[in-house]
């Protein structure tokens, strides 16, 4: 039978990658930490670990224990949380998401929610996704309001730890430019177009999106400034630094899709602290036009939780009111 405790060194061994850096987790010696990790070998038959002079790495039985270690916290986690809300008398709610989702999708959703449950007790936890989702891994979160680019969503198929990817949007990007840019009439332009332009990041998963799509139109582009928040980066274009990617949940004064879901432009108001009138247009970018994937992750366990199946079934709801 596999020991949890020894489950929980091997955890703390592979987040760390060696054994001195471990123990300082779990406040207590290397020596002790190595001896759990050889008790758990000799019980499993198999190295779990490969020492080295550069750290320690996992084997593939390794692996797969930390995965069933993952899913093993989740579900204890789980099951305290609900043995607290059974002495509290009140069921809750942790659901974590990336800032514009919650900005634009969560409110709606969660006043879906709280008409159908006004007794469940919510928490809202903000995080970018390869944040949140460990969330949900570990049972910190019982739900992540998540996104990716293109390629495979966060949660991989057949995910030893249970977690599950429910699709909500394709949240399409947009060129955001200054109202009096030379290109802000027009309904769509090509990212040629846009070569000879300074680039203004609103995350830094964008710069890759960014690259990747200037790769394809054959230029480089000259990215100027890097911030951390889409509403930041727009006031940086409306204070004319340079022009932005943006998806169009990330649109400033909640802008949407035009009427008739054709392209742009889409005019998105003032924005304050910016030069001249602020005024900023959201441009629809021709193919290949970049998107970005927006879902939820939630956790398969054995007793599904059906507060949280509602909250995805409301996002889902809010979602296609913006489409």
């Amino acid at each position: 039978m596999i020991d949890v405790q020894r489950l929980r060194v091997l955890r703390e061994v592979a987040r760390h990658g060696s054994f001195s850096r471990a123990a300082a987790a779990l406040l207590c010696t290397p020596s002790a930490v190595s001896q759990q990790i050889a008790a758990l070998e000799r019980t499993l038959g198999t190295p779990v670990v490969e020492r080295s002079t550069r750290g320690v790495v996992l084997t593939g039985a390794g692996v797969l224990l930390v995965e069933a270690a993952d899913a093993v916290t989740a579900e204890l986690r789980h099951a305290q949380e609900q043995i607290d809300r059974l002495g509290a008398g009140r069921a809750a709610l942790a659901v974590a998401t990336f800032t514009s989702g919650g900005q634009r999708l969560l409110p709606a959703a969660l006043g879906r929610f709280v008409a159908a449950h006004p007794e469940v007790e919510l928490t809202v936890l903000e995080g970018e996704p390869e944040v949140a989702v460990p969330w949900v891994r570990e049972g910190r979160a019982d739900l992540a309001l998540a996104y990716h680019f293109g390629g495979p969503p966060p949660v991989r198929r057949g995910d030893r730890s249970g977690l599950a990817w429910t699709p909500v949007l394709d949240d399409p990007m947009w060129i955001v430019l200054p109202a009096g840019h030379r290109l802000a009439g027009r309904g769509s332009v090509h990212l040629t177009e846009l070569a000879g332009e300074a680039w203004v990041l609103g995350c830094s998963k964008t710069k890759a999106v960014v690259e990747q799509y200037a790769g394809l139109a054959g230029f480089e582009p000259r990215i100027l400034a890097s911030t951390t928040d889409y509403f930041f980066a727009q006031a940086l274009v409306a204070a004319g630094v340079g022009v932005a990617l943006i998806p169009e949940i990330g649109l400033v004064a909640g802008v949407g899709r035009p009427r008739g879901g054709g392209p742009g432009p889409l005019r998105t108001g003032a924005l304050p602290g910016a030069t001249g009138d602020g005024d900023l247009v959201a441009v629809a970018v021709e193919q290949p036009r970049p998107v970005r994937y927006v879902g939820v992750v939630t956790a398969r366990r054995k007793a599904p939780n059906p507060v949280a199946e509602t909250l995805v079934e409301a996002l889902r709801a809010s979602a296609a009111t913006l489409g």
